[in-house]
């Protein structure tokens, strides 16, 4: 069972933790969702701007690492773990969800009814701007958030030798040996709530979609029962992947996740009004960079429409109460690449990943709408987002059979991204892994079984809406560990240069040590039966 691995301190701290805040959740959840969410709108009013001003910063800070020296620097001097294709699926997967395919082909329809900037809603400016703000929250902004904590929990376990993928290890620059006290601890439970809340928001909008899908195909009931059903058929296999660990579960189940995906947006590409797509997605890029700036700090402080804080900071916020488990994960499978291939690999890649959804299944539904083909805000204020998604889908060629793939990559995303978490959160609860060891298997399907039977529990006592407030509350603290861990790798990566430690790309990998270690034990235990020979004798 390998319990002496297992970190008992973060598991009962962080297990009490989440029964101390999703207990009463539970019990009462409609004053316990009223009270966050005044917490969460003071957060928002008091700090919003700092969140738009943070991310653009990171977003700067990003560019300038990647292109500049230090760049170049490699993670460990060795060859990358995983194929480019496979790395990428790995971390778009596990950062995006089932998110993408609910948000990517509806959200736009929101910014279309209620847009921002004072504009008229359902006009030609509204929809210009509509089909440009998913791949703006969704974009190089979103990524940037995620990327930063990779880069110095990646540099301070391949080139600073730490041993662990923790929060608390990429702090240590600043903090020292409070990393290993109670200063440590904290820094390494904090992201925990955060993950669980972004966890339940993913189980929030994955579960009703699929369950739509179920009522749609077999006509069966809309109910909690339902509901539950699904999460627990998704938690069955969420641990069978999690057993089988991360290059033959996640690996596997991430490469096809992408597969299936760019499948099926080839299809509605094709089949789909493709011209449309084309012209929408041009205009979305020319409207995002000519409004890079003023959509990254718009505020709207007269009009006071509520826009930044609903969309834009809440987005903000989910991002950062997801970015530091993306980059626990993101480092983990990172060892051997430059800094400049991990950034651009994240921002390029999981910006392009998520715009092919912006850009092809959102416009697909706004070109129904705008051509009176499916009346997608009509279906969407009288009977919600999953109906106007599976009636978006059904109007194309083959609908029964788009639907059904279109289900099931969003529940692969789910599974891809739970399992990614689950297998975080019991990496980071765990202590004494050897290089390149897993958790125990047993502990990683623990962490699959938490995350899916709080959003059960909570799913039950109506408190998911609760829990996702949560999670956008506990980014607060995060941003400032964020803050703190970009201070810490510049400390390090300084007297890395001083110290003439950094391998940069372009010089040749180090010869595996196993082999050598192996020779060196083969010899000694020829030495070691000789010398029994030898006494024997005597």
């Amino acid at each position: 069972m390998r319990f002496e691995t297992i970190d008992k301190k973060i598991l009962a701290i962080a297990l009490s933790l989440i029964a101390a805040l999703t207990v009463p959740i539970l019990i009462n959840p409609v004053k316990g969702t009223t009270f966050l969410n005044t917490v969460l709108h003071s957060i928002t009013t008091n700090f919003g701007p700092m969140y738009l001003w943070v991310c653009l910063g990171i977003f700067g800070f990003l560019l300038w690492l990647a292109f500049g020296k230090l760049g170049k620097i490699r993670l460990g001097n060795t060859k990358p773990e995983f194929s480019t294709f496979s790395w990428l699926a790995l971390i778009f997967t596990a950062g995006i969800g089932s998110g993408i395919m609910y948000w990517g082909i509806i959200e736009w329809a929101y910014y279309y009814s209620s847009p921002p900037y004072g504009m008229a809603a359902e006009t030609v400016e509204a929809a210009s701007f509509a089909s440009t703000y998913g791949m703006f929250h969704w974009g190089f902004s979103a990524w940037a958030i995620y990327c930063v904590p990779s880069i110095p929990i990646a540099y301070a376990v391949y080139v600073k030798g730490q041993k662990s993928y923790r929060l608390s290890t990429a702090c240590r620059g600043i903090i020292g040996d409070k990393a290993d006290g109670l200063l440590g601890k904290i820094i390494d439970v904090c992201f925990m709530f955060g993950l669980i809340g972004g966890i339940g928001t993913s189980l929030a909008l994955g579960t009703p979609l699929l369950a739509e899908g179920v009522h749609s195909l077999f006509g069966v009931e809309k109910t909690l029962t339902l509901n539950l059903v699904i999460v627990v058929t998704l938690m069955i296999f969420f641990c069978i992947c999690l057993y089988f660990g991360l290059k033959k579960g996640l690996k596997l189940l991430s490469d096809w996740n992408l597969y299936l995906y760019i499948a099926i947006a080839i299809f509605i590409f094709i089949f789909g009004p493709t011209m449309f797509i084309i012209a929408s997605f041009t205009d979305s890029v020319g409207v995002l960079f000519q409004n890079f700036f003023r959509m990254s700090l718009y505020t709207d402080p007269v009009g006071k429409s509520g826009f930044s804080d609903a969309w834009t900071i809440f987005y903000w916020g989910w991002w950062f109460s997801y970015a530091p488990f993306t980059g626990m994960f993101a480092a983990r499978i990172s060892k051997g690449r430059t800094i400049k291939g991990l950034i651009l690999g994240q921002l390029v890649g999981g910006t392009l990943g998520c715009w092919l959804a912006f850009a092809i299944f959102g416009n697909t539904g706004m070109y129904f709408q705008l051509n009176n083909i499916v009346p997608v805000l009509d279906i969407l204020q009288n009977e919600g987002a999953p109906a106007a998604i599976l009636a978006i889908l059904n109007e194309l060629p083959l609908g029964g059979v788009v639907m059904v793939l279109y289900l099931l990559v969003a529940a692969i995303f789910l599974a891809t991204t739970v399992n990614s978490a689950a297998y975080t959160l019991s990496d980071v609860a765990s202590i004494n892994l050897k290089e390149g060891e897993e958790p125990a298997r047993w502990y990683r399907v623990f962490w699959g079984i938490v995350l899916t039977s709080i959003s059960i529990v909570l799913m039950y006592g109506d408190g998911l809406e609760a829990l996702q407030t949560l999670s956008i509350i506990t980014a607060l603290p995060l941003v400032f560990i964020m803050l703190l861990m970009i201070m810490s790798f510049m400390k390090w990566v300084r007297q890395g240069e001083l110290d003439g430690v950094h391998i940069y790309d372009g010089a040749p990998f180090d010869e595996p040590k196993e082999q050598t270690v192996e020779i060196t034990i083969d010899r000694s235990r020829k030495e070691t039966s000789r010398v029994v020979e030898k006494e024997n004798l005597i």
